[in-house]
This record gives structure tokens, C-alpha cells and sequence, in this order.
């Protein structure tokens, strides 16, 4: 039986077929192998649909196909089954009645053999005739067929002079039908690796009003098992690992599968600048795939980001999207989910500890003890690690055996020198703690006086969070890993991941991470959770790996929408020129959200404040501020038409939104150049409520599509800052300063010009000025400093100073947040 189930659980395996002694054939034994993989045909699932019908389903046991063939037609004759016991006999049996024959069954010792015997016109032998059953019991003329398991002698002598049998034996023949079996479940198993047909089952939706708070819209909703919502949408059993009842990791081996798959369609959701309150891309992106897929029957995934615990416990509170267009269970996607962000958290900490103990290691030591160290001797033997040749290689030192390096090559393989004061690699927590922002480290007696300021930044802005985002297997993603560069050495040159010999043990700590996160909307749809990058410092969007593996699943005719952080000037921006050149992937449509109360503000509105009561000029109408407040959305749409894309403008309507008020928007975004602009009241209604604006996505989506990027990557490092700033968001020119001039020319002379720009900017405006509203003009765009993830791939100007760890406000979520100890539900999240 451990066998069975360690072939069940080999993917090289297709088939099992059991040749073992008679009585072995028990129950147990038969039922162990995987209905998928029984040839013989033996288990139970598989003699249950053989008995109900579901031939097509299921593989007919061999010796029962042999003995069909033998009798051929059986339509009205009696068949007595003798010794035929369990699995084969109730097979024999099933098959047979179908057939149109009488089926008798009895054992050998049966008092009433000799007169059924007398009666059959077929006698099949299911195991070997005792001695002391006469032939002269059998009907003469009767067709005698042996199912005993004897392939050395099939000579049966069963018949004599005076009744001459038609004697058959089934064994050579059965072994045929189980090759035909085995051919059959090797076709059946190639073509369950094929892309399948959705045979998705949506959730019903009944909305209330007033709306209920997210979480008892949440908690009200049943969803699917998991492993339900998986094999509706064509993913095999061993390609989902099942975290819980809702949750599943995706396997990157259906990217393999699928690779002949044409892609689906591809949609970004971006957003105009935004109020601190957010303008809801993600409600958007969650009621766009519930509207094509529940409504109107196309295929769809939502790609989506995985949310920080820093916010859910701050102030701006989770990131599932909301009302009646939200990922479910909303608590689950909130909280730790599959645990990605605390993958990212351990890699990060032990890269940093490396950075750390090794300065104190080399500060602390002879270049013979380091060696000795490094490349200990065990059980006799002193040999590199793969990792160590690999360093050695880099510094041009092609030797294997540590015993044959120079003194001059020990201390150059020893000592990475690195400068303490050049260390860009900081500790990360998921949690906003604003006394981490800068701190002390080595102060404790054992680490003899190095001491040195450092920082945690929170998890979701580590440089591993945005390799997760843009990485497109698990090589890439070991390659980017040991890429990242830590600090400089006291020469100036770049220390990396790979250099301190823990890019392995990084990936390790990554294996799991990599696979996307299997969720469900409320109704149904599917959804992918993945990566959780930070929308300044870093591009801001799900992974590459989630929306490559959506589009094989979706089809060619199916939709995969994904957004982008903050508005279209930073995340879409990102989105396009480092996101699809690390994909390769060209988007079709964007979807830009507006809301009316953001153009108020843009218009002229007064401030916006998060938890705050909105000013009257916002709960009243006021068309006057709405068309001053369109310059914004114009600036966008135009920001979008640079890239070549077809433009949908999704207006996210409030109730507190009049007609007239809607009506303006969606007039002057046509004449700015939109494809089309749509309504929505998904918030309120669902997927429903997004019906149009997904009509409107689909035509958009057949149109002419001319995508190009906005830079060339051959530019030098400022005139790609300049490109951006200029066109994208309108300056007059940049100004860098000092230290980042001294910066460029380090990024140029180390080799990494040629990598992608990610503007570190304020998203509250198009300039660098958060209160400038609007459309701001005529502005110099400082640059206080640049740096590089170079595992990412890309390099980040700062405008101004950028925080990339939070504080926790006055009064936070936390407070609302609570857990009944009788029910375990949460409580309190938003």
C-alpha cells in the first residue's frame, strides 16, 4: 500500500496496474490506487460509475473486456459466474446485465451449483474448478470461459466426449485489454493536460441597502472550496497546494502544461491622482471581473496585490476591494494570508545578519583564520561550496582545491570589505512602528564596539517584495536574488547577495512564496493574490507570474485585469515600462477610475482628510468644481494615449454623486479621447453594477493596439528621469542634487545605466508638492537622491524624502479590531 501511494503521488506515473498473489486482492489494497490512475479498474470509485453507466468515465476492469469479447453477443442467455468474487465479480456482473444476459453468482461449495450449472448457457470460472466438481454438472454445448490468472497453460480440457463445451480461456486476452487499458489512461490523462473549458458555478449576490459594512458583506457570503473554484477553472489536482478551506498556491508547472495556450486579454486598472482616501481601483478591478464572468459569461482573473499588516492595523485598514464588489473571505486576504509577506520578512532579516556578522568577522580575524572559517575541514576533507566557487570565479580565480590558493587569493576570496557607511540593506517588519525609522545596532558587549545606525523599513518596501513582483520563475528569481547589491566595498565596488554566499538560502526561504495565491470574489469568480510591492520606491503592482498564469487559464477570448498603485502617473506609468519589460507581456485595454469628489478637489475643493467628515462642496452638487476638477482626469487619459493604449474611464459613483454631476465626467473624458467612459455602481450592486463598463472593456479590447514604452533603455540614467518628469508629469525640467549626480555617475560607472527608472514621488499630486492639485505646470522636479534594486532591475530617484516605514496614528484600526473566543471570527476589520 505505501507503494501505491508513492506512485500515486509521482507526476511521471500515469497508470498503475497490480499483478500481486490472489490474496492480496483485497479492498484495502485496490481502493489505495488513484481512480485517475487505475487500469485495472478495480477501485472503488471506478466500479461505481461502471455500474451506474459512466463507461466513458471509467476503465472496464481487463478480464472482464476479455470475456465480452470472448462471448460476444449476450442478450438472453443465462451466465452463471462461479468463484468470481468481489471487485471483478460485481464488474463481471454490471457488464453483463447491460449486455442483456441473466446473471447468476454463486461460490463453488454452493448447495444449489449442480443445478445452476445444469441451467447456464455460459459458465465463467472466476477462480480454479475444485476437483470434486464434476464437468457432467455443465449444460452440455455450454460455453465455458476461465478467468483464472494461469497465462503458462491456458489448456483447459474441460469438456468430454459426451459434452462437448466451447471451452475459453481469458488470460492472454486480458493482458491485451489492460494494454488497451493502459493506452486509454495515457490518452485520457494527455488530454486532461490540455487547457479545459471554465465550468465555473457564480455565486448569487443579494444586495442590501444601505450597504452593510464590508466584513458582514464578507461574512454573509458562503464561498466555494477551494478545490472546487481549482478544477472549475481547469487546474489539475497536482497543481494546487491548499492552504485551509479558501486559499491555494498555484504551481508554476501549469505555466509548462499551458505553454501552447494562447494568452487571454490584458487590463490594467489604473486611477486619476487621488484623494488620501483612495478613489477604489481595487472595488473596480474586483466588480469588472465579477461583471464579464457572473453576468456575461467571459472568462476572467483578478490580479491583485497582497496587502501590508502595517495599514490593516493603521489607519487606512484593508485592501480587498469593498462592498459588493470584495475578495472573500476579506479577513484571510487581510491578514497573513499563505504567509508570502513573512517569507519575505525571514529572507530579508538573514540577508541583513549576514551583512552584519560578516563585517564583524573580517574586522575580528586574520585572513587564515577567515579561510579556515569559511572552508572548514569535514571528516578530512576541505572543499568549496557551490556557492564559494561561483565568488571565486567572479574574481577571475579558477581553482577547486582550497589547498592551492595563494596567500594573495585567500585574502582577496576572504574579504569583502565592505564600507559600513555605504549599507542600503535595512531590516524590514510588517507592522507600522515609526521608533524603527532609525536605530542603533551592535551595541551589546559581543559585538566588540561595531556599532552603527540602521533603520527598519516596513516588509512590503524590501527590494525581495518587488523581485517577487516581477520575477518570472524560480531560476529568475535565484539569478535577481543573488543580484542585489547590499552595500559598496571601501574600493567603491558593488557588495551583493551572492558575494556574502546566502542567495541560496534566500531562495529556499522563497520556494513557497513564488506560487501565486488562489482566492474568489463574492461571486465566485476567481482572483490571484501576489506580491505586494510599494507603489513609490518600488513599480507597485501584483506579479508578472500571477497574471502570465491567469492568462493561460482564461483562454483567448477571457479577460485578466490587474492594477496599478496610486494614480496613472506613478503606478501605470511603472506598470508599462518596468512590469511589461520584465513580462513581455503588452497590455490591451487600461481602465482609469475616477470619482467625482477627487475631481472636486482638483477643481478647487477644499482638503480631503482621512477621518475627517467630507466638506459640503463634496456631498452637494457643484458642476463648477467637477469640470475645473476634469483637467486632471484630461492629464491622465493623455499620460495613457503615450503608451499607445485604448483608455476606459470607469467613474466610481457615490450616492452622493448627482446625475448631472456623472453625466459631466463621462462627457468630457469621450471628448479628452477616451474609448468610452462608464458609471459604475458595482460598490453598491456588485458585478451588476459593472456590467457596461465590462461591455465597454471588451470592445476597447478589439481595437487597434500600438503599445511602446516612453524610454528607450540605452538613454543615460538623468535623461530617462527627465523623459518622465517632463511627460508624465508635466515639469519643466529636473534638478538633481549633489548626491544624486554623485549616484548616477556610480550606477553608470558600475554598469546598471541601462536598467528602468522608478520615480519615488508623492502620489497625492502630479509634482512633487502634495497640495498642488490639478494639473501643476512650470515646476523644476528636485531629485534629493538616487539609488538602485538592482535584483529588481531597476533604479529609483527619490523627489524629496520618501518614508518607507509608517506610524501608527492617534488612534488606529487596532482598536476595532477584536476575536469572539466562542466563534474565533474576527471582528472589526475594514
Amino acid at each position: 500500500v505505501s507503494e501505491i501511494l508513492r506512485l500515486n503521488e509521482d507526476p511521471n506515473v500515469q497508470g498503475l496496474a497490480l499483478d500481486l498473489p490472489e490474496g492480496l486482492y483485497s479492498s484495502k489494497v485496490l481502493n489505495a490506487v488513484k481512480p485517475e490512475k487505475d487500469v485495472d479498474g478495480l477501485s472503488s470509485v471506478n466500479l461505481g460509475r461502471l455500474v451506474h453507466g459512466d463507461v466513458s468515465d471509467c476503465l472496464v476492469p481487463p478480464t472482464v473486456c476479455a470475456v465480452m469479447e470472448l462471448l460476444g453477443d449476450t442478450g438472453g442467455k443465462t451466465v452463471l459466474l462461479v468463484g468470481a468474487c468481489g471487485a471483478q465479480g460485481a464488474a463481471l456482473q454490471s457488464v453483463l446485465q447491460r449486455q442483456g444476459a441473466a446473471v447468476l453468482s454463486c461460490h463453488w461449495r454452493a448447495p444449489q451449483l449442480q443445478r445452476e450449472l445444469h441451467h447456464a448457457d455460459v459458465v465463467v470460472f472466476g477462480s480454479t474448478k475444485p476437483d470434486d466438481v464434476p464437468v457432467s454438472w455443465i449444460k452440455p454445448g455450454a460455453t465455458i470461459i476461465s478467468c483464472v490468472r494461469d497465462l503458462l497453460s491456458e489448456k483447459l480440457n474441460y469438456g468430454q466426449q459426451n459434452n462437448p463445451a466451447v471451452e475459453k480461456a481469458a488470460g492472454s486476452l486480458a493482458v491485451a485489454m489492460r494494454m488497451q487499458n493502459t493506452v486509454k489512461n495515457v490518452e485520457r490523462w494527455i488530454q486532461s493536460q490540455q487547457y479545459r473549458k471554465w465550468d465555473l458555478h457564480c455565486l448569487k449576490l443579494q444586495p442590501l441597502s444601505p450597504v452593510p459594512s464590508d466584513i458582514e458583506i464578507s461574512r454573509a457570503q458562503s464561498p466555494k472550496a477551494v478545490d472546487v473554484l481549482a478544477k472549475e477553472i481547469g487546474l489539475l489536482t497536482d497543481e494546487i497546494e491548499i492552504y485551509g478551506q479558501t486559499k491555494a498556491k498555484v504551481r508554476l508547472s501549469l505555466l509548462e502544461r499551458l505553454k501552447d495556450q494562447p494568452d487571454g486579454k490584458y487590463v490594467l486598472v489604473a486611477g486619476i491622482t487621488p484623494t488620501p482616501l483612495g478613489e477604489g481601483k481595487s472595488t473596480v478591478t474586483v466588480g469588472l471581473v465579477q461583471a464579464l464572468t457572473a453576468h456575461l459569461n467571459i472568462n476572467s482573473f483578478a490580479c491583485l496585490r497582497q496587502p501590508s499588516q502595517g495599514p490593516t492595523f493603521g489607519v487606512k485598514g484593508g485592501a480587498a476591494g469593498g462592498g459588493y464588489a470584495q475578495v472573500i473571505p476579506m479577513e484571510e486576504f487581510n491578514l497573513h494570508l499563505t504567509g508570502d509577506i513573512h517569507a519575505i520578512t525571514a529572507a530579508n532579516n538573514l540577508l541583513a545578519a549576514a551583512i552584519d556578522a560578516r563585517i564583524l568577522h573580517e574586522n575580528t580575524q586574520s585572513d587564515k583564520s577567515l579561510y579556515n572559517r569559511l572552508v572548514p575541514v569535514v571528516n578530512g576533507v576541505r572543499g568549496f561550496s557551490a556557492i564559494q566557487l561561483a565568488r571565486l570565479r567572479r574574481l577571475g580565480i579558477n581553482k577547486t582545491d582550497p589547498e592551492t590558493l595563494t596567500e594573495e587569493e585567500i585574502s582577496k576570496f576572504v574579504r569583502l570589505d565592505i564600507d559600513p557607511s555605504t549599507i542600503t540593506w535595512q531590516r524590514v517588519v510588517d507592522t507600522n512602528d515609526r521608533f524603527l525609522r532609525k536605530i542603533t545596532v551592535g551595541q551589546a558587549n559581543t559585538e566588540k564596539g561595531f556599532v552603527r545606525q540602521a533603520q527598519f523599513d516596513i516588509a512590503v518596501a524590501s527590494e525581495i517584495m518587488a523581485i517577487l513582483a516581477l520575477t518570472t520563475s524560480l531560476q529568475d528569481m535565484k539569478e535577481r536574488l543573488g543580484k542585489m547589491v547590499v552595500a559598496n566595498d571601501k574600493k567603491g565596488e558593488p557588495v551583493t547577495a551572492e558575494d556574502l554566499g546566502v542567495t541560496g538560502a534566500l531562495a529556499v526561504l522563497m520556494k513557497d512564496a513564488i506560487k501565486p495565491t488562489l482566492m474568489q470574489t463574492l461571486e465566485g469568480t476567481p482572483v490571484f493574490v501576489h506580491a505586494g510591492p510599494f507603489a513609490n520606491i518600488a513599480h507597485g503592482n501584483s506579479s508578472v507570474l500571477a497574471d502570465k498564469i491567469a492568462l493561460k487559464l482564461v483562454g483567448k477570448k477571457g479577460f485578466v485585469v490587474t492594477e496599478a498603485g496610486f494614480g496613472a502617473d506613478i503606478g501605470m506609468e511603472k506598470f508599462f515600462n518596468i512590469k511589461c519589460r520584465a513580462s513581455g507581456l503588452v497590455p490591451s485595454v487600461v481602465v482609469l477610475v475616477a470619482t467625482v469628489r477627487a475631481l472636486k478637489m482638483h477643481g478647487g475643493g477644499p482638503n480631503v482628510t482621512a477621518g475627517a467628515p467630507l466638506k459640503k462642496e463634496y456631498t452637494e452638487e457643484n458642476l463648477q468644481l467637477v469640470a475645473a476638477g476634469c483637467c486632471n482626469l484630461q492629464k491622465q487619459i493623455q499620460i495613457t494615449q503615450l503608451f499607445g493604449v485604448p483608455v476606459v474611464v470607469a467613474l466610481n459613483v457615490f450616492k452622493t454623486d448627482s446625475p448631472a454631476e456623472v453625466d459631466l465626467v463621462c462627457k468630457i473624458a469621450k471628448e479628452s479621447g477616451a474609448f468610452d467612459a462608464v458609471p459604475c455602481n458595482h460598490w453598491s450592486a456588485g458585478g451588476r453594477g459593472a456590467v457596461k463598463l465590462a461591455q465597454a472593456v471588451e470592445k476597447a479590447a478589439n481595437q487597434k493596439n500600438s503599445f511602446k514604452y516612453l524610454y528607450s533603455l540605452e538613454l543615460p540614467i538623468v535623461e530617462k528621469i527627465r523623459i518622465i518628469a517632463q511627460k508624465v508629469y508635466g515639469a519643466q525640467d529636473i534638478e538633481l542634487s549633489p548626491i544624486a549626480q554623485s549616484q548616477v555617475d556610480r550606477y553608470t560607472r558600475q554598469g546598471f545605466g541601462n536598467l528602468p527608472i522608478c520615480m519615488a514621488k508623492t502620489h497625492l499630486s502630479l509634482s512633487h508638492q502634495p497640495e498642488r492639485k490639478g494639473v501643476p505646470s512650470g515646476f523644476i522636479l528636485p531629485i534629493s537622491d538616487v539609488r538602485a534594486s538592482i535584483g529588481a532591475g531597476f533604479i529609483y530617484p527619490l523627489v524629496g524624502t520618501m518614508s518607507t516605514m509608517p506610524g501608527l496614528p492617534t488612534r488606529p484600526c487596532f482598536y476595532d479590531i477584536d476575536l469572539d473566543p466562542i466563534t474565533e471570527q474576527v471582528k472589526g476589520l475594514f
